[in-house]
């Protein structure tokens, strides 16, 4: 029997209109835009204006990724949608965004891998499709993660913005997704991680304590090494070597990261799609986001390919290997 393949078809995005400047928030807390970039390469986030939510961002991007694709909502198997920042505990963002679409009927569930929410979420859909199970799949990453920052907390509220990023997978004879790696490490949580939830309750503090912790320092070296790590195993995975990459187009949290698994891959930022200086860490929104960038700018284009990677709260790592 031949071999099935999932493939992308075709991608789509969202962002909120509001834009806030390193300048605006130098206005609310002490900070500069200096200080910024020079340690995030941070200009401007953007910002979910109030009663926008995620599955708002969500459905858009993912309107536009099925309009590029000449899908119809009605012939997806799959929704499949990475967020760590939901509408509502239940029912889940993707079932409320399948409604929206149209979709009814088909499976859809989130994932919470925090930034690796998306790629996640890609794993997951590829499986479905290889298995046979699905043969058209909508993955989603979306977040409104400025929902949960503590404006006062200079080291954090610079580095986090809002947005969504959507794909439209299909099953293929020809090769599209090459391999996906998906990891995870709990012992990091305390490194970076949100201390309220349901189960444990509320705390009473301002926004029921509902905001980021985060280690900067300590997360920044786990980061670079084990992405490090997972560049080689991703490309072992896939039987490939580094010179056969076009792009890499990672997870936007910071600059220094991507440079650092750039330099590791022996590619020229030239190969590299940037967008965290305009749309800083929007979590599971972010890869989704600048591979919707690179492939409407026209940087990517057919037949190149990719590596996706991403690394957040959990800890979680997880890349995407694939032929657009």
């Amino acid at each position: 029997m031949a071999s099935i393949y999932s493939r992308i078809i075709a991608t789509g995005s969202a962002l909120p209109e509001r834009v806030v400047t390193n300048a605006d928030l130098e206005k609310i807390v002490d900070t500069s835009d200096e200080w910024i970039r020079s340690r995030t390469g941070i200009g401007q986030r953007h910002i979910a204006a109030d009663g926008e939510t995620t599955g708002d961002l969500a459905f858009l991007a993912a309107q536009r990724a099925l309009e590029a694709a000449g899908v119809k909502a009605s012939e997806l198997d799959l929704i499949v949608l990475g967020t760590t920042t939901p509408d509502i505990i239940f029912p889940s963002t993707a079932c409320l965004v399948q409604h929206r679409l149209g979709a009814n009927g088909c499976a859809a569930f989130d994932v919470n891998a925090a930034c690796s929410g998306f790629v996640y979420a890609l794993g997951v859909a590829d499986k479905f499709i290889k298995s046979g199970q699905t043969k058209k799949a909508l993955v989603i990453g979306a977040e409104t993660l400025t929902r949960m920052v503590d404006w006062t907390e200079r080291e954090t509220c610079v580095l986090f913005g809002d947005g969504a990023g959507a794909v439209v997978l299909e099953a293929s004879s020809e090769p599209g997704i090459h391999a996906t790696c998906l990891h995870a490490d709990g012992g990091f949580k305390e490194l970076l991680y949100n201390p309220v939830g349901v189960s444990v309750g509320f705390k009473d503090e301002p926004n029921h304590g509902v905001r980021i912790r985060m280690s900067g320092r300590e997360v920044f070296k786990v980061a670079v090494k084990t992405l490090d790590a997972l560049v080689d195993e991703t490309l072992k995975a896939a039987g490939m070597d580094e010179s056969q990459l076009d792009w890499l187009i990672p997870h936007q949290a910071n600059l220094r990261i991507i440079e650092a698994t750039a330099k590791r891959l022996h590619m020229s930022m030239d190969q590299v799609i940037v967008t965290v200086d305009k749309h800083a860490n929007t979590s599971s929104g972010s890869v989704p986001l600048a591979l919707d960038y690179a492939v409407r700018s026209g940087k990517v284009q057919r037949g190149q390919n990719l590596l996706l990677e991403a690394f957040g709260g959990g800890f979680t790592w997880a890349s995407a290997l694939l032929r657009y």
